[in-house]
């Protein structure tokens, strides 16, 4: 194993640490010493024990060195994502929150992946991961967690720093045969068939066993045409949840209350006569009725992806824009009302299926915690490049319309079923 020589050892500031688990194919251990020579400092590997079977973890002690302290904690603090640990002993360092929805300097950032703190000599679990955010410790409980920004309140404990901290890598070894292979870059010319069917079993896994798929739409299933193939996961158990905006659900309701979407025939693709008006009276009729379920109940309306939610009770939230028409009375129109919303709804999801959707995607990404597996369908290769790019890595992309890949996706589901 190759290692840089620093330069005299008492002119540094040295700190041992320690990685663990498949570091070497799951590239952890050179993500490692990559951000030690990159952010300036020095690496000496002292010892290294390297598992001979893909299922036998490995670990490296290393002496990481840099010329100041300061320049020492900041290399720490970045290759403490990649699960490099300190080798001494420290317990998390907590400072009361000064300010409501503000951290205190030097706060945690947390990742997406599963971590730990150490507060009186123990490991605590951290719950309900989410990226970008901190993490405090109920006083009451012990119980440790992350906490966003703005919930942040005055008196909270909040760690500060990265001692006592630990993060545990998502490492190929523990990734199932069934999305491993896919974890690959975004590609136009990914085997689309075999991907559609690994969706299928999960989806399939799910409505069997105790998991929940969670679909995050926007309005392009409407426009293509595919909103009666959602209507059919949706009516077979298949999607237990629904994160959309105004356009989805507004277009949807057009549909099914006049036959088109954005004032086309969706059968014919022709324009209809004053179609322009047609998503604004379907707001309207709605908000006349007070709610999308009351509406349901009135008869109003009949059919489509909102009308399957109502009645076979799936839970949707629709969160707004500042774009939006109306917009519907169900949307919730306050931001970080909307974020409490889904962070309270995705616990127990364990499937996430994105399509069409840029904005919804993104922001629901930020929530999910690395554990969840994510597929995103687009058209647009650039949506699941940013999911990518903001941290969601979990995110496995295909590049295709939506009708063909609902349609192709209903019929490995159907393939399923006959088989079992």
């Amino acid at each position: 194993m190759s290692q840089n020589n620093p330069p005299a050892e008492d002119a540094m500031a040295v700190e041992e640490i320690e990685v663990r688990g498949h570091i070497i194919d799951s590239l952890i251990l050179p993500k490692v010493l990559d951000c030690i020579t990159m952010a300036g400092g020095t690496f000496r590997i002292k010892n290294i024990s390297i598992g001979q079977d893909r299922t036998d973890p490995s670990f490296a002690v290393i002496d990481v060195s840099a010329t100041t302290n300061t320049a020492l904690q900041q290399i720490l603090a970045q290759i403490a994502d990649h699960g490099a640990v300190p080798t001494a002993s420290h317990d998390c360092q907590l400072v009361v929150a000064d300010l409501d929805s503000a951290f205190p300097e030097g706060f945690y950032s947390t990742t997406n992946q599963r971590t730990e703190i150490r507060q009186n000599n123990q490991w605590l679990p951290v719950t309900n991961q989410e990226m970008d955010c901190g993490i405090t410790i109920n006083p009451q409980t012990s119980l440790a967690s992350c906490v966003p920004m703005s919930d942040v309140q005055k008196g909270m404990p909040i760690v500060v720093g990265h001692a006592g901290t630990r993060v545990f890598p998502h490492e190929r070894a523990q990734q199932d045969h069934t999305f491993g292979f896919m974890s690959s870059a975004v590609s136009t010319e990914k085997p689309k068939g075999v991907v559609i069917r690994q969706i299928a079993k999960q989806l399939f896994e799910n409505r069997q066993g105790e998991g929940k798929t969670l679909l995050v739409g926007g309005p392009a299933i409407v426009h293509t045409g595919s909103g009666n193939l959602v209507c059919e996961l949706l009516r077979d158990g298949y999607l237990h949840k629904l994160f959309a905006g105004n356009a989805l659900a507004t277009h949807d309701i057009e549909q099914s209350i006049f036959g088109t979407s954005l004032g086309v025939n969706v059968v014919e693709g022709n324009l209809a006569d004053a179609g322009h008006e047609h998503h604004l009276r379907a707001i309207n009729r709605i908000r006349r009725a007070g709610s999308i379920a009351a509406a349901v109940d009135r008869g109003i309306l009949k059919s489509g992806i909102m009308y399957e939610c109502v009645k076979n009770q799936v839970d949707f939230h629709l969160a707004g824009s500042i774009r939006d028409d109306g917009p519907l009375p169900d949307v919730v129109t306050d931001s970080l009302e909307s974020q409490r919303i889904m962070r309270s709804s995705i616990r127990d999801v364990s499937f996430c299926l994105m399509i069409a959707t840029t904005l919804h995607s993104i922001a629901v990404g930020n929530l999910l915690p690395a554990r969840v597996h994510v597929v995103c369908v687009d058209i647009n290769p650039s949506t699941v490049i940013k999911l990518s790019d903001r941290g969601s890595f979990q995110t496995v992309g295909l590049v295709t319309d939506v009708e063909p890949f609902l349609r192709s996706l209903l019929t490995e589901i159907r393939r399923l079923e006959e088989s079992k």
